[in-house]
């Protein structure tokens, strides 16, 4: 596989640091860790890079400071970060039922698509749009990204069947059925007003078969616990949660239980471990913090309202709150806390990286992409293998990504 160069240099001091301020038993451990992240595919399943695409002033091809609302991500930090596939997350809010709302957030959920498509046509030198599991691997071997496209919430579906195909013909491999309010397609495991279909709709299940008709794949994020078994015993081809942890680890609704885990691998699907530091550890509650972004929701309740000049005033409420009260942050040993703890209930074959990054996602010591090199070193301290870390970083989602191809005869 072709390497930039750039990355090495990056690697080569990163390196150099770890080795200046490590035991000799610690650099053997950097060393090891150095060389498997950059032998392996490393695919994030869940990012939000779309919602800084869609900005103005945001250019991906050029490194940008995240501390500055540059985001999480760009193609020269996944080159320092040693990424080479991600999914971009075609994101759209829960808003009103209806045919009215219907069109608008499909205008909108095209609208992302399309910047998408346009950004990597513009920049073929640095990533390319993937369409199948071979892509990355191709593209790996190129020294270029691979930029999957994934939908998350299934509200611009509407309910009209056929979008899911449109969808799927504009490069969407998975569709997250929900988002954090109950929709059309299924209950939310986090809508405050409780269960609206007590699981999938008759429309939802609708939707979970013809998906398995085109072999993209369910994302069981973000639903209900009866939405998750409903698609569970409807699905004939494997799942993914793009973007969930272990609820056994941290009690939290947007995470899996151990019951639910164990479903998982029955069915053969894979849980991809998100960052974002509330579904990784129960943290200390920060009263001030929690009242000011009630404040801010209370401001702006319809976020896919919004016109671009309140837009920038909500980023900036979200940037002053998060400058005054800092929210508390997990770390990389939090996270693989609960690699560990799946791995002892389900095996080794049922887990993998989904940041959600630019969505909320990030550890104290990964924090954006540049720093996804520190998973592979904790993975590497607490003994799993190099063929193990394959399968986390890819090996298990391309499995589920082929199986869902393959029982639609495409693979």
């Amino acid at each position: 596989m072709q390497r930039s160069p750039f990355l090495s240099l990056i690697s080569m001091i990163t390196l150099s640091i770890l080795m200046f301020s490590c035991t000799p038993s610690e650099e053997k451990l950097a060393q090891k860790a150095q060389a498997i992240h950059q032998e392996v595919l490393t695919l994030d399943s869940h990012t939000d890079t779309p919602l800084r695409m869609m900005r103005s002033g945001f250019d991906i091809s050029k490194r940008n400071d995240p501390y500055a609302r540059g985001g999480k991500i760009d193609f020269p930090r996944m080159v320092e970060g040693g990424q080479d596939a991600a999914f971009f997350a075609v994101f759209l809010g829960q808003g009103p039922l209806g045919p009215d709302a219907y069109k608008r957030v499909k205008e909108q959920a095209n609208a992302i698509f399309d910047v998408v498509h346009q950004t990597l046509e513009k920049h073929p030198e640095q990533a390319e749009l993937a369409l199948t599991p071979e892509d990355a691997y191709r593209l790996q071997e190129e020294g270029k990204r691979a930029i999957y496209i994934g939908l998350e919430n299934g509200y611009p579906i509407g309910e009209d069947l056929s979008m899911v195909e449109a969808y799927y013909d504009m490069g969407a491999r998975y569709i997250t059925l929900s988002h954090t309010r109950n929709n059309q397609i299924c209950d939310s495991s986090t809508d405050e007003g409780g269960p609206l279909h007590n699981g999938l709709s008759e429309f939802g299940k609708e939707v979970v078969r013809e998906m398995n008709r085109l072999g993209m794949m369910v994302d069981v994020s973000h639903i209900s616990d009866k939405a998750f078994y409903d698609v569970l015993e409807l699905s004939r081809a494997p799942v993914i949660a793009s973007h969930s942890n272990a609820r056994a680890i941290c009690d939290n609704p947007r995470n899996l239980n151990d019951e639910m885990l164990l479903a998982l691998a029955e069915n053969g699907g894979v849980i991809q471990m998100c960052v974002l530091s509330s579904y990784v550890k129960d943290l200390p509650a920060n009263a001030q913090r929690d009242s000011a972004f009630a404040a801010m929701r209370a401001a702006f309740p319809d976020r896919e309202l919004l016109s671009d000049d309140e837009m920038d005033q909500l980023r900036n409420m979200w940037d002053e709150i998060n400058r005054k009260y800092p929210a508390p942050m997990a770390t990389v040993s939090d996270l693989i806390d609960h690699i560990d703890h799946i791995v002892n209930l389900i095996g080794i074959d049922y887990v993998g990286i989904g940041t959600d990054f630019d969505g909320g996602g990030a550890l104290e010591d990964c924090y954006d992409v540049t720093q996804m090199g520190n998973i592979t070193l904790e993975l590497v301290r607490r003994g799993y293998s190099k063929k193990d870390i394959e399968k986390i970083w890819s090996g298990n989602f391309m499995r589920v990504f082929r199986e869902n191809e393959r029982i639609t005869g495409k693979s």
